[in-house]
């Protein structure tokens, strides 16, 4: 004997497109998965890109600290307005080191001392001469005219007033740049002052 069972055809529908159906739940599942995929993907690089230009800013600032961004270009020279008190005016050029664009004069000091004197810092003015033991000026090499800047390519002469340092006396000179590692040097003032001098 047949016996109907409710709902038999309506199951026997359901299951008839059973292919069909899981193909199209796949198809969906596999585009969800593409487009988180996607997403997560341009987040990852995205973060991955912005840490790497932070450690690249971070590496090129530790540089700049960590090196000087002046040179000393020539000689040093001394003048003297008394022979036998010693030389009280140094002049010397400076120039930018390659990499370097651009230099504010105006954060630059200089430190100076001699074996019996206490280290000094001269800030930088733009008077037309330098106070003594207070400040240095800054003058374009080849024009004379003071300036505030310093671009790659163009030099500056630096001019300070010293108290008298006599003979066979060594200077100490370090250059803070403002932004960089200070540039350090060492001269000694000849054994035979005259009003110009070639300082070694």
């Amino acid at each position: 004997m047949y016996r109907k069972i409710p709902g038999w055809w309506s199951m026997r529908n359901i299951y008839g497109n059973e292919e069909g159906f899981t193909g199209l739940e796949a198809a969906i599942v596999l585009i969800a998965f593409v487009v988180v995929a996607s997403v997560f993907s341009y987040t990852i690089l995205g973060a991955g890109s912005y840490t790497t230009q932070k450690a690249q800013e971070t590496v090129f600032r530790g540089v700049e600290q960590s090196t000087t961004n002046v040179q000393l270009v020539g000689n040093m020279y001394g003048l003297s307005s008394n022979t036998t008190a010693g030389i009280d005016q140094i002049r010397f050029t400076i120039a930018l080191v390659p990499g370097t664009q651009y230099l504010d004069l105006e954060r630059m000091t200089i430190i100076y001392s001699t074996p019996t004197s206490v280290p000094k810092i001269l800030v930088w003015t733009n008077k037309s001469f330098s106070s003594r033991d207070t400040d240095f000026i800054a003058l374009k090499n080849g024009a004379g005219i003071s300036q505030s800047t310093l671009a790659y390519g163009d030099q500056t002469e630096i001019h300070l007033n010293i108290t008298a340092v006599p003979k066979d006396t060594t200077i100490h000179l370090e250059i803070r740049p403002g932004l960089g590692a200070a540039y350090p040097f060492s001269k000694t003032t000849p054994s035979f002052i005259t009003m110009n001098n070639l300082i070694n």
